[in-house]
């Protein structure tokens, strides 16, 4: 028997029956109906037939000589490649028995010799139309399973699915690079023991457990697993559990081994420890070169309550020669020697604080005392300038949370800057020194002076290193200036006044404030 194909048919329906006049009746029933007809009259020839073609519905005649439609049956679903197809028994038989028997082979109905054509026509239209309905929603299913697979296979996180005792049922390739292992090794391990050398001793508090038996999800970082060979590595894991509805069904676990990002994080630490190192030295040799430009000034200053501390003991030394001493006198001479004792202490210890490098960090600082004492000691400045400081400072000015030798070393840099452009003019004007609140969480102090301004093209390199507006400048000061204020969480800044010179500002964040670092967009006046 030869096989017999209607084109541009959708459907295909294997004729099956050891009877040509049944095969012919089958097939005048169905040529008409759109399908693609195959025609096989024995046993082997159908199942031939069955595995090259695929058809969605068989037409199977029992009773056949050799092979009977049981056995074909039997053989069509033992088939991966026809076990989907849809069985119809054709027979005479019409006993219970004969039913049952080929419904436990795998058939899906069952028509009675002789036929009747409208019922074929049915009963091949509802099979057809089910097994393409199946056929394609197993295709959808193998497309997102292969999609789904895909994904899997290009995430370089290790993932695993873990039942609720903790087996491993699913293990994607990545997770067996970290491993060390395939992933057909790691299904079926237990991901407790796999992956934790302590499994034993607490297992209720293992990573993972609470997720897998509690349905509690889980995240965290730089804790130790084992690989398949028992070496260790840190990593990190965030696992979820794995629901059908509202029952629990073990855990989803996504890990990565971290042991190159904490290697990183570890460099750029030592880095950071680094850069500050050579921050904290610059900023110190900045404060060395600036007390060895005020030298002359301090020893100046250092020396008047010296010469008056001698002068006012050769005074009492006298007094004390006389054969009658005027105690009260005497007592007035020591005192003034007391007070010019104290005044050169003073002094001292401001140049002393000055000049040390910074050791207990940032502290709550009050600004108007912070700047009067910037003020006192840019007194050398001013002298030599012939200028003078100007310091205002609202009485509700809160506290700042800062370092209070770097910021001294930034306002008093500002501050001789201001008073040599000021000077530079002959200007009386005297240099302003002034603090305003910024919002809720930064204070803006700003140094303004009457000098010439800066050149239109500065304010772009102000603040980079080694740029000085000065011919006898290492341009380190402002650069310095920079890296100081940012570092107590604030920022500097230049801006132009409409009637000349220049004015520098820097701000600092008020000690105990909620919220962000103060930004350039805090230090911009309020209108």
């Amino acid at each position: 028997m030869t096989e017999a194909v209607s084109e541009n048919s959708e459907v295909t329906v294997l004729l099956v029956d050891d009877n040509p006049q049944n095969l012919k009746v089958l097939y005048e029933t169905l040529k008409d109906k759109g399908y693609r007809l195959l025609i096989a009259n024995e046993g082997e020839k159908a199942l031939d037939l069955a595995h090259r073609h695929q058809p969605e519905v068989i037409l199977l005649d029992i009773m056949m000589p050799e092979m009977d439609g049981y056995e074909v049956c039997e053989r069509l679903k033992a088939d991966s490649q026809t076990a989907d197809c849809a069985v119809v028994f054709l027979s005479a038989l019409d006993d219970l028995q004969a039913k049952v028997k080929g419904f436990s082979l795998g058939g899906a109905d069952y028509i009675s010799k002789p036929f009747q054509s409208q019922e074929v026509i049915a009963r091949v239209k509802t099979h057809a139309s089910v097994i393409r309905l199946e056929r394609e929603l197993q295709a959808r299913n193998r497309e997102l399973q292969s999609d789904q697979a895909r994904i899997l296979n290009s995430i370089s996180e290790g993932i695993y699915g873990l039942d609720e005792n903790g087996l491993i049922e699913f293990a994607n390739p990545a997770a067996a690079l970290i491993m060390g292992a395939p992933v057909e090794e790691l299904i079926g391990r237990n991901f407790f023991a796999t992956h934790f050398a302590t499994a034993g001793d607490n297992p209720d508090s293992l990573p993972v457990k609470a997720t897998c038996q509690q349905g509690v999800a889980e995240n965290q970082r730089d804790i130790r697993m084992l690989r398949a060979d028992g070496t260790g590595f840190p990593a990190e894991y965030r696992s979820t559990p794995k629901l059908d509805g509202d029952e629990l069904h073990g855990a989803v676990v996504v890990f990565r081994d971290i042991t190159a990002e904490l290697d990183s994080e570890r460099a750029l630490e030592e880095a950071r420890h680094l850069v500050q190192e050579q921050r904290d030295q610059l900023a110190h040799t900045s404060r060395l070169t600036t007390m060895g430009e005020m030298a002359a000034g301090v020893a100046h200053e250092v020396n008047q309550p010296l010469t008056a501390i001698t002068n006012y003991a050769r005074v009492a030394k006298r007094m004390m020669a006389k054969e009658t001493a005027d105690m009260g006198l005497l007592q007035e001479t020591l005192d003034k020697i007391e007070a010019q004792s104290h005044r050169a202490s003073e002094i001292i210890r401001r140049i002393r604080r000055f000049m040390k490098k910074p050791v207990t960090g940032k502290e709550v600082l009050s600004v108007s005392a912070l700047l009067e004492d910037t003020r006192q000691f840019a007194e050398v400045d001013m002298r030599n300038n012939k200028g003078a400081i100007e310091l205002v400072v609202p009485d509700d000015m809160p506290d700042v949370m800062a370092d209070p030798i770097q910021v001294q070393q930034v306002a008093l840099n500002l501050i001789r800057n201001a008073l040599e452009a000021t000077s530079s003019v002959s200007s009386a004007a005297p240099v302003e020194v002034s603090a305003s609140r910024q919002g809720d969480t930064c204070v803006r102090i700003q140094v303004r002076d009457h000098g010439v301004g800066l050149p239109e093209d500065a304010e772009e390199k102000l603040f980079l290193p080694f740029f000085t507006t000065k011919d006898d400048g290492m341009g380190i000061g402002l650069s310095t200036c920079r890296s100081l204020i940012q570092a107590q969480g604030g920022d500097i800044g230049f801006q132009r006044p409409e009637d000349g010179g220049a004015c520098f500002y820097f701000t600092l964040p008020v000690a105990g404030a909620q919220g962000a670092p103060c930004t350039p967009e805090d230090a911009a006046p309020k209108a």
